[in-house]
């Protein structure tokens, strides 16, 4: 990275907005930046189309006080006249907390899109382009209609494109990309973690057998199959799939409760499993589904999710993990993980910072992102490194 030829002019000059709760994050990402340019070999870095190209941070001073009541607001504390501007929200971290009436409260999805809003907003209009880099969707999971019911997630991508200026939207594993239909003529990229998963994967388990024989890909639901079938594809593994037979009758938490999970697909018996989702809310769905792959003589099971909420606590997890059902939970920290997750023996992170700063580098100099969005030559490479090729 640090020798690459710098081959077109910057978009603007760059400015990352952190959001309460992706500090952390923007820290990692800026670290990258900073050496990447500061090492950049070229006679144009001291031209006028490259001021402001190579500084000690790329994050904005920003801040998002509180008042009393509850109600925020957000103030920028230097220019962004024609910035090339990168906004980071977890809107998942419930680890971020404030103030209202004398109560410590948990900031809540809600919460933090209205940050973003507000963010936007203090910008007022001076920035070149707003990118919101939002690693999993708000209200992703409401990304269609059935019934009388509202329409979430796509009102809320509106809303930030058709009516607050911004261009691009980047996010990760979409629980159902055609979201994006909704914005049409703005920019969504929907990333997938799974070079990072894979790599993760193969430098923690030195005696993995990845092949037909030893290893197989299972999707916990129907849902999911598309992404599981790009692993299965790229690591040329057999797919196998579980179907949610659910209590169409009732409604339990706002869903139909899941009475069985039937398996479908050729014999597991002594392999290694991958089961892929896009998240972990709960987790009692994907638990039960390592459950059904041990009864069928599954041998090691991993668990790859792109976001571990652990919506219910990690005490089903610890159960499970002792009884033996699962070897590995892998997830990413493009959400908030909580420090009682992060000492699990169980658990394994995947850090996605460098592949985030690939990204707004790329976008920043208007250059295609074609090649990181398909990390298909890489996990390749990786393979043949470990001898899996």
């Amino acid at each position: 990275m640090a020798d690459r030829e710098i081959t077109t002019i910057p978009n603007g000059p760059l400015g990352i907005i952190a959001l309460p709760g992706c500090e952390e994050m923007a820290e990692k990402i800026d670290r990258y930046l900073v050496k990447w340019r500061s090492q950049q070999e070229s006679e144009h870095k001291t031209t006028i189309a490259f001021s402001g190209y190579e500084r000690d941070t790329y994050i904005l001073n920003t801040s998002f006080p509180r008042f009393g009541t509850g109600e925020g607001k957000c103030s920028l504390h230097e220019s962004v006249r024609g910035f090339d501007i990168y906004i980071l929200i977890d809107p998942f971290n419930h680890g971020v907390t404030y103030k209202m009436y004398g109560n410590t409260v948990p900031m809540s999805p809600d919460d933090h899109y209205a940050n973003l809003k507000r963010a936007i907003s203090a910008i007022g209009g001076k920035a070149k382009r707003i990118t919101v880099i939002m690693p999993m969707l708000y209200e992703g999971r409401q990304h269609k209609r059935s019934s009388r019911e509202s329409l979430d997630c796509a009102v809320a991508l509106q809303e930030l494109c058709l009516s607050m200026g911004v261009d691009n939207i980047i996010t990760f594993d979409a629980h159902d990309a055609r979201v994006q239909n909704a914005i049409p003529l703005h920019g969504f990229e929907n990333v997938s973690p799974a070079y990072q998963m894979i790599k993760a994967l193969v430098n923690h388990f030195d005696d993995l057998k990845l092949d037909k024989e030893h290893t197989m890909i299972i999707s916990p639901d129907e849902g999911g199959m598309s992404r599981c079938m790009y692993y299965s594809n790229v690591l040329s593994l057999d797919l196998g799939m579980f179907y949610k037979r659910r209590d169409y009758s009732r409604i339990v938490d706002g869903r139909n409760p899941i009475l069985e999970h039937s398996f479908l697909g050729s014999n597991v018996e002594g392999k290694d499993v991958m089961i892929i989702d896009d998240m972990i809310s709960s987790g009692e769905s994907m638990l039960e589904v390592a459950s059904k792959l041990k009864s069928l003589g599954a041998n090691r099971v991993f668990i790859f999710s792109a976001f571990g909420l652990f919506c219910n606590g990690l005490d089903s997890f610890d159960k499970a993990f002792k009884d033996g059902l699962f070897d590995r939970v892998f997830t990413t920290n493009l959400v908030y993980r909580t420090p009682e997750l992060k000492k699990r023996e169980w658990f394994c992170e995947v850090d996605l910072s460098k592949y985030l700063s690939y990204i707004i580098d790329t976008l920043n100099h208007d250059k295609s992102v074609s090649k990181l969005l398909n990390p298909a030559d890489k996990i390749d490479a990786i393979l043949r490194k470990k001898g899996y090729k």
